[in-house]
């Protein structure tokens, strides 16, 4: 009897097993996927059905030997296969660290938080020394923030490149950063001089990153609020507002000379917010529904976030420069707001997070842009309590400042430096997966999570699991032709 034969009553009752409890836990990460031991353990398990099958082999003919073989590539192959899938995933998505509080935990505790996630893109809205410092060794690709208060100075080029040294060369190459967002939101605001100093200051950024040889690797942009455009739907028309197209003509040349994306502060939320009895919830929270048809190019929409997306693309490509790439510099959901302030709730934040956390791991373009994949910076990683405005500003986070979990995205509340944590929640899991996907979304790749875990000890042995599993599928096809 061939290994095949023995190990297939094996192979079909774990198989009904995982399907019976991914059934029974379709919209809850199950205790297994929680578990980082148990992920170690199935690991392993995979690992000595494939040294039995080899040993087996040993014993058998020339058929045996060849059918077990094929056994190990079916383990390896799949094992190898899922581990790429989580690592793809996690590449669309980052977050925004904004630090507008008095009760945060300290930034060490923090990257533990981010790691324990799997959060390996993370934007700042400053330059903070213990931050910087913090991030040093992560691995974590950090976009370093310029106030607007300092954009003036970056006139000129000399404190520009003081600037730089300072900030970004003196925390290299330990600290992974790979961007400077040069102001926020400058025009659309009321500062003229601001707005006249942004394009100078950013090319001196630039130059400042060319002396230091570091261009290549950090990108320098700047973050716009939607407001920049005069219209957003349809998509297909989307359009620069009249009193800021003189300004984005000299700054797209420079991003497209440099190669730098246009960064897009993009809230459904607050467009909803605005009409609640006109748009439809489900449209903005990436649920099923009937969608919004743009009547120029007849492509529907079936979440409003893409059609924003679509009309910024649209603007672009309207004064010349469609080769820009987008990028979602902020979208988020407030999980509380006050009275007047519709859809700010707790139910509505898990959905419109979750969902879009799982459209993002599936590695989707806009329908104007869908081979290129939308990149996006959630808003925020913790609830600020000293922002100012209404109390959705206070609110965006997806944990509180003590590491628990607002609310249920599959996420682990840890705060942790490695191998000692302090768990503020039960719900854990991986960043670049968050719920299941909703109806209107199938997915395509399954189920990807990470693997994770707070000790740093555990991540170096599943890390080095990793490796010996895809040498053994490399090691495979060398030997493939020569087996008998």
């Amino acid at each position: 009897m061939s290994v095949s034969v023995l190990l297939l009553p094996i192979l079909r009752k774990k198989k009904s097993k995982i399907l019976s409890e991914s059934l029974q836990n379709a919209h809850v990460p199950s205790q297994q996927q929680q578990d980082p031991l148990h992920k170690f353990l199935a690991m392993s398990l995979h690992a000595r059905c494939v040294e039995a099958a080899v040993k087996k082999a040993s014993e058998m003919g020339r058929g045996g030997l060849r059918t077990s073989w094929l056994c190990v590539l079916f383990f390896l192959s799949g094992l190898a296969l899922s581990n790429a899938q989580s690592k793809i995933s996690s590449s669309t998505t980052g977050i925004n660290y904004g630090q507008v509080a008095d009760d945060l935990a300290s930034p060490e505790l923090v990257v533990g938080l981010l790691q324990t996630n799997g959060i390996k893109k993370v934007k700042l809205y400053s330059v903070n020394e213990t931050v910087l410092k913090a991030f040093a060794n992560t691995g974590i690709e950090l976009i370093v923030g310029m106030g607007n208060e300092n954009v003036g100075n970056m006139t000129d080029l000399t404190k520009a490149t003081e600037w730089v040294n300072e900030n970004i060369q003196a925390y290299l190459p330990a600290t992974k950063i790979t961007g400077i967002a040069v102001g926020n939101e400058v025009y659309t605001g009321t500062d003229t001089q601001l707005m006249a100093n942004l394009v100078p200051a950013m090319k001196n950024i630039h130059s400042a990153l060319v002396s230091i040889g570091a261009d290549m690797n950090i990108k320098v942009t700047t973050p716009h609020s939607l407001a920049v455009l005069a219209s957003s739907f349809p998509p297909s028309a989307g359009s620069f507002a009249s009193n800021v197209k003189s300004l984005m003509k000299p700054l797209l040349d420079l991003l497209s000379q440099i190669g730098s994306p246009f960064f897009i502060n993009a809230y459904p939320y607050f467009a909803y917010k605005g009409d609640p009895s006109q748009i439809s919830l489900a449209y903005v929270l990436f649920e099923s529904n009937a969608g919004v048809l743009d009547p120029n190019n007849n492509v529907r929409y079936n979440n409003m976030l893409f059609a924003q997306v679509d009309a910024v693309y649209s603007a672009l490509s309207a004064l010349g420069y469609a080769n820009i790439e987008v990028t979602v510099s902020e979208t988020g959901w407030p999980s509380k707001g006050d009275a007047n302030e519709a859809g700010a709730t707790l139910q509505n934040a898990q959905t419109y997070n979750g969902n879009l956390l799982q459209l993002l791991a599936q590695n989707q373009g806009t329908p104007l842009r869908p081979k290129l994949v939308l990149q996006a910076y959630l808003f925020a990683l913790f609830n600020e309590d000293m922002k100012p405005g209404p109390a959705s500003e206070r609110n965006y986070g997806l944990f509180k400042p003590d590491g628990t979990a607002v609310y249920n995205l599959g996420l682990s509340g840890t705060l942790s430096t490695g191998s000692s944590s302090s768990t503020g929640s039960t719900s854990t899991g991986s960043f670049s997966t968050g719920t299941p996907p909703p109806a209107a979304y199938p997915s395509t790749t399954g189920s990807s999570y990470s693997y994770y875990s707070s000790a740093k000890e555990t991540c170096s042995v599943i890390s080095f699991y990793n490796h010996l599993q895809l040498l053994g599928l490399s090691t495979f096809f060398v030997v493939l032709p020569f087996l008998p």
